[in-house]
């Protein structure tokens, strides 16, 4: 009976786009195809003769999923794939290429400890998603990246990671991460799946749609074969005798197109007689197996409860027949082509076929042949390394032993959650609580009660990441649980950490619950749960903008966290009742307060990361910028080793970030960036970095980029928002610019005003930043009163005192002396020129403000825009030479320093007024930039209306800013006094201005 066909047909173009993948890769760059097909498409075919052809110096690592239902066992491909590198490499040069995640691959395939005769413990203890070994689920991930792109070093490495349909929950977090955060690696990864497995709700739909927009991975769907290529490949398997055409002409029809049904159609007898071939799918899958004698038949039906493919071992484990009767059934299945031999396992020919078998078998003779697993794996957990705990309640299950199910999926957890694989580990715990009600014992067997193991669970799901699924669930056991349980206050707090965790409202209230819980129990001593629970809460306040609440529960929080000698907490409390003090005016005091809780942290992993967040983010406020760097770079490499760059990680290189900008190395914080989103964190920590890279675009020029970024996260940030003071100034001021560069001045009215509308005293650090950008808007509006309406235009003027009273109550703040002068320049107005009254024009308030900027604490931007703006002011009183050579070195600083906004806006005001400039030419038509910030009252909209104007009406502009009347205009150009007037209207009807002093400052004409 034939099987496969000797050569692969249809394909050619599909396995040469993975060769010259995999040529690519050779030259340092990672890449990741998916091929996707319905089952018997041929997917795994192509991949066989792919791995058939490749070069000797490629090293492949190949790992299958297995189907054990709804949650499979954690990490199970990639395992299979790292046992293979281990075996080519061997355990201790594996564990000397890891490095420091040594612990975590440990933590991952026990058997290595073997290899470890004294573990190594990380250098400070880990923090965030971590099981009680110390290992957290991004430290494995990171730890497998480092083993990757090691080897890869000496081959390139092709990972290929079938069926993905089947894989776990931790497998595939694993992959997401791999494909994002594997650098300069020589790394082929190869995945397929089944596409119609992969329906709504499938994880693996998620990742396909992430998959898609990015550039280093290809997604390659195979098609079923044409007519002709049916009849070639059933052609290719009849050597012996041609087949009719009608026969052909049937297998095309009854295959659709499918190769492994043309293969198993003319398997059965080489299509000899029409009349053989089967009616139905079902049929034609069975055909071979139905030919078998009933003991093949049975084995067959056992190997299918087992998976995909059996070990010969297991096989032997579970079945009941003598090893001869066990060795002759198998003969007959290999030989009839139902299974294949891969090494030590008995694999079937395709999954297809074990469905089919696997839905014949009987209900009693499932559940026999379940159990029979599950106690052959109990006996192999009992005498190995091996984590089989998934594995035995599978088969428990499916064998209806719920008693002996549950404590295997309680171990099933732990083990899940020892190997990091938090995902997995939700999962069993749900399924754990799914068979309370049904065992009878559920405590005995769990090991615990139903609200602590709901409690754990959901902590799992936070760890893996499912935000509102453990909020959800914390919410249901609250539900459940009596107030006077010892559980209540603990499930409080944890509801209260997920409301912060997923950026929702109401976290401060419920950690003021559990306190009050705690007491309301008696249990008013010193404990680590009301340690943390403090902590917690101070931290929400301190954030929130609540500074003198958050320094009476930080330190009430240091109290009990020196009287249970917490060194962790003792630091943590310390760090906050530092901050909030800073904040609140005492920053020297403040910042002893931080440096003392590095101090404290004793090497502690989770509070030394507290420590490089919160100093880091301080030291910008205050514009200590290379200091912030150095700190936010030491926490993220810090962040790395201990596996949560999702996390912390991604704060820390949002703390990076700013300070970068404000050094002027952009290219190095977009790196910063793009690996950080490329993590995929969770709302709040993305806004953070959203708000960054919108912020940079808008000053580097790209305005129209900005819009649509700001567009595509405003929803979430708008969330965020609302329960965090820094985020609402931050994202604030950054919305208030976008629309001053798109000259909506009702739009970014509306956003600058929201400092006014805080409750409490705002965050000096993110404040003074955001009062100068009112203060732009202010002076805009002014400037242009007809481009918003009588009340906002009213608004705006009634605001202008409260904000400069809030200016002068955040003067205790380092960089407030940056601040103030350039807030006082966009509003002071020139008393004569054509700026006359016109806010942004008083030279000497520039001047000012030029000299503020070159203090070490101002952000370098500052610098080339106060410049600009000075300028600006100078060719309002027709100073042109000053003005020159402010806007020279403004373009200057522009350029080296990236500020790419500014420098537009320079070539666009020089090309206006006909200032020629070093370097760049000038003068009338010469052409500039578009868009930008909008950086004084006259906007990028005045520009392109002043482009308009014909050249002689650019000959009235200019006579108009030298003071002449229309009589004067007409005598200059010999044309008559109407025809100077005619002109004069029609300037001041494209450029929108109400008098002949706003048309000369709009048009920035300013001879």
């Amino acid at each position: 009976m034939t099987t496969s066909a000797p050569a692969m047909i249809g394909r050619d173009a599909d396995l040469a786009r993975l060769n010259e993948r995999l040529d690519e890769v050779r030259a340092g760059a990672p890449f990741t195809v998916i091929i996707g097909g319905e089952a018997g498409i041929g997917k795994t075919r192509l991949i066989r003769e792919f791995q058939a052809g490749l070069p000797d110096d490629v090293r492949l690592l190949a790992g299958q999923c297995v189907d054990l239902g709804s949650v499979a066992s954690p990490y199970s491909p990639v395992k299979t794939a790292l046992r293979t590198l281990i075996a080519d490499e061997g355990a201790e040069r594996v564990l000397e290429a890891v490095g420091p995640g040594r612990v975590a691959l440990v933590a991952l395939l026990p058997e290595l400890a073997a290899a470890e005769p004294a573990p190594a413990l990380p250098a400070t203890p880990p923090v965030g998603p971590q099981s009680s070994s110390g290992v957290a689920t991004g430290q494995l991930h990171e730890a497998i990246a480092v083993l990757l792109e090691t080897f890869s070093r000496e081959r390139p490495i092709v990972l290929v990671i079938e069926d993905l349909h089947w894989i776990d929950a931790a497998s595939l977090a694993l992959l997401r991460f791999l494909t994002r955060a594997l650098g300069s690696s020589r790394v082929l990864t190869v995945l397929t799946y089944r596409t119609e497995d992969v329906t709504r709700g499938h994880p693996v739909r998620d990742f396909l749609s992430e998959a898609e927009r990015d550039r280093w991975v290809e997604r390659r769907d195979l098609g079923r074969l044409t007519k002709a290529q049916v009849r070639k490949l059933a052609r290719s398997m009849m050597v012996d005798e041609a087949p009719t055409n009608a026969a052909l002409d049937t297998v095309y029809r009854r295959s659709d197109g499918v190769p492994f049904f043309v293969e198993e159609l003319v398997g059965i007898d080489g299509c000899s007689d029409e009349g053989l071939v089967p009616d139905t799918l079902r049929e034609l899958l069975l055909a071979r197996y139905e030919r078998l004698p009933e003991s093949a038949q049975e084995l067959l039906r056992l190997i299918s409860t087992g998976g995909v493919r059996v070990s010969h071992a297991l096989l032997s484990e579970v079945y009941t027949g003598s090893a001869d009767e066990l060795d002759a059934a198998a003969r007959q299945c290999v030989n009839a082509g139902v299974l294949t031999i891969e090494g030590d396992d008995y694999a079937f020919r395709h999954a297809l076929v074990r469905e089919a078998i696997l839905s014949d078998l009987l209900p009693g003779e499932r559940a026999r042949f379940h159990a029979r697993y599950a106690e052959a794996y109990e006996r192999a957990a009992a005498a190995g390394t091996r984590r089989l705990a998934a594995e035995i309640s599978y088969h428990w299950l499916g064998a209806h032993d719920h008693a002996r199910a549950s404590p295997a999926t309680m171990q099933a957890m732990r083990e899940a959650r020892a190997a990091a694989a938090y995902a997995t580990a939700a999962q069993l715990g749900e399924r754990a609580l799914s068979l309370w009600d049904v065992v009878p014992d559920p405590v005995g067997a769990a090991g615990m009660g139903k609200l602590e193991l709901m409690g754990r669970t959901a902590s799992h799901l936070r760890n893996a990441g499912e935000g509102e699924r453990s909020l959800a669930l914390v919410k249901a056991a609250l539900a459940e649980c009596p107030v006077d349980d010892p559980q209540y206050p603990r499930l409080l707090r944890d509801k209260g950490l997920y409301l912060a965790n997923v950026g929702r409202p109401g976290s401060i209230e419920v950690l003021e619950e559990a306190l009050a819980a705690l007491d309301a129990r008696g249990d008013t001593g010193p404990s680590d749960l009301r340690a943390t629970t403090l902590t917690a809460l101070a931290g929400r306040l301190m954030i929130d903008g609540r500074l003198d609440d958050a320094v009476e529960f930080a330190d009430r929080a240091l109290e009990v966290a020196d009287a249970i000698g917490s060194a962790r907490y003792s630091s943590i409390a310390t760090n906050i009742a530092g901050i909030s003090r800073a904040d609140r005016g005492d920053v020297e005091n403040g910042l002893a307060m931080v440096e003392r809780a590095r101090e404290l942290a004793d090497g502690d992993g989770a509070a030394l990361l507290r420590y490089w967040v919160n100093a880091s983010d301080q030291l910008y406020l205050i514009g200590r910028y290379h200091e912030a760097v150095a700190l936010a770079e030491e926490g993220l490499a810090a962040s790395r080793a201990q596996g949560v760059e999702r996390s912390s990680g991604v704060i820390l290189a949002s703390n990076a970030v700013d300070p970068l900008f404000a050094l002027g190395e952009w290219e190095r914080a977009e790196k910063l960036i793009e690996r950080a989103l490329a993590l995929d964190p969770t709302a709040p920590f993305a806004v953070y970095m959203q708000r960054a890279r919108i912020w940079a675009m808008l000053w580097r020029g790209h305005t129209e980029r900005a819009n649509e970024l700001y567009r595509s996260v405003r929803p979430t940030m708008a969330a965020i928002m609302q329960v965090e003071m820094q985020t609402r100034l931050s994202a604030g001021r950054v919305a208030a610019e976008l629309a001053l560069a798109n000259d909506d001045l009702p739009g970014a009215w509306r956003e600058a005003r929201a400092i006014l509308l805080e409750k409490l005293k705002p965050l000096a650090g993110y404040a003074l930043p955001f009062l100068w950008v009112a203060a732009r808007v202010v002076a805009a509006v002014r400037a242009r009163p007809g481009s918003v309406t009588e009340s906002i235009a009213a608004e705006v003027d009634e605001a202008v005192p409260r904000l400069r009273s809030l200016l002068e109550r955040l003067d205790y703040w380092p960089t407030h002396a940056v601040w103030a002068p350039l807030f006082e320049a966009e509003l002071a107005a020139a008393s004569e020129g054509a700026g006359a009254g016109v806010p942004g024009t008083d030279i000497a308030a520039w001047r000012v403000a030029v000299e503020a900027v070159a203090a070490p604490a101002a952000p370098g931007f500052l610098v080339p825009y106060a410049l600009l703006r000075q300028g600006e002011a100078e060719l309002a009183v027709a100073d042109r030479a000053a003005a020159r050579t402010s806007l020279q070195t403004a373009l200057e600083l522009a350029e080296t320093g990236g500020v790419t906004s500014v420098h537009d806006r320079i070539l666009r005001l020089a090309s206006t007024a006909g200032i020629a400039l070093d370097g760049v030419g000038g003068g009338a038509g010469f052409v500039v930039p578009t868009g930008g910030i909008a950086g004084s009252a006259a906007s990028d909209a005045d520009a392109a209306a002043t482009a308009e104007l014909t050249a002689r009406e650019r000959q009235v502009l200019e006579l108009i800013a030298e003071g002449l009347s229309n009589r004067q205009i007409g005598e200059r150009l010999f044309i008559s006094g109407k025809t100077a007037s005619v002109h004069v209207s029609a300037i001041l009807r494209k450029l929108g201005a109400a008098t002949r002093t706003e048309a000369v400052y709009r048009a920035g004409a300013l001879r």
